[in-house]
């Protein structure tokens, strides 16, 4: 293992204490973690990871009393969503305190908020005074990494990674935003969107111009690989037009296809929690490969089935 992988906490916690970026682990994606009061070493991360200042970022606080620290209001609502899904792959936008930098939450009014579900960041974050903003630890668009030894494959020895093995959701959290105090899902995530119903009703879904993302992942590219991706409903029909090119498929289940290179079969039963989970580290493996094109399956248009085509659509876009 690298030196700059490590499963040291206090280390950690010593160089986010002094301005430093390191990369954690979450249920979600691994992130690149700051101090939120010291706007260095937010000014890192964006240096990082090449991300435009006008993309916001998360903010992940310990648990739901340290909110208080980060917002000025919590709607009924919001309250709800908190206490049913955290420590959870939900982000809540609220109302920033006065305190929180504009370069977290790229000079608009309402920052991103969530207590994420990983023993060992939970861990880390109890031991600091602060909470950390952390962004997904990848270069900006690229695939989202699910484990250190991706974000080492990005990063070398410039980031120092807690290694906190696999992330057991693979994809970004849930994006909850309120408008006159009723949720708006500003991005599909970890968390169904009929979970989320089940707990406040009905939910709008973000309408706004990418061009200005109140929250992370609204761009319209992002998550994606160097390779070409298309995207496809039926492989039997698509493949042919690909015969002698070097090709690799992303599969929901199936685990046979003639004259093709590669097959990443994210979940033989069917099962979308597995193939949401597999998703972003069976794309990030063909991207290495040196491949042609790319062609992944479409999924069921339901529950996490969403949020993995959402993340397929931005992985194709040019």
């Amino acid at each position: 293992m690298d030196t700059s992988i490590t499963t040291d906490l206090e280390l950690c916690r010593t160089l986010l204490k002094e301005g430093e970026v390191v990369a954690i682990p979450t249920e979600t994606v691994y992130g690149l973690a700051a101090n939120i009061f010291d706007s260095q070493a937010v000014e890192k991360i964006f240096s990082v990871k090449k991300r435009p200042r006008f993309n916001p970022l998360i903010v992940h606080i310990k648990d739901l009393g340290s909110l208080k620290s980060v917002v000025e209001k919590v709607p009924e609502k919001a309250l709800l969503l908190a206490k049913e899904f955290w420590p959870g792959p939900l982000t809540l936008i609220l109302p920033k305190k006065d305190g929180i930098s504009d370069i977290i939450t790229a000079g608009k009014p309402t920052v991103g908020v969530r207590i994420p579900n990983h023993k060992t960041t939970l861990e880390l974050l109890k031991g600091l005074s602060f909470p950390v903003a952390a962004p997904s630890a990848n270069p900006f668009t690229r695939i989202s990494p699910t484990s250190a030894i991706q974000v080492f494959d990005y990063f070398g020895k410039s980031v120092t990674v807690l290694d906190g093995g696999q992330c057991e959701i693979g994809l970004e959290s849930t994006i909850v935003g309120f408008e006159d105090d009723e949720p708006v899902v500003y991005r599909k995530g970890g968390i169904p969107l009929e979970s989320i119903e089940a707990i406040v009703g009905p939910v709008k879904i973000n309408s706004k111009s990418e061009s200005e993302p109140v929250a992370p992942g609204m761009l319209l590219k992002h998550y994606s690989p160097r390779t070409r991706l298309l995207l496809t409903e039926d492989f039997d029909a698509i493949l042919p037009d690909f015969k002698g090119s070097k090709v690799g498929v992303l599969s929901f289940s199936r685990t046979e296809f003639e004259n093709v290179s590669y097959v990443k079969t994210l979940s033989l039963a069917r099962d979308l929690q597995e193939a949401a989970k597999n998703l972003f580290q069976s794309l990030y493996e063909l991207d290495r490969l040196n491949l042609d094109v790319i062609i992944a399956e479409i999924f069921p248009k339901t529950g996490l089935g969403l949020t993995i085509n959402d993340r397929l659509e931005r992985a194709r876009a040019t």
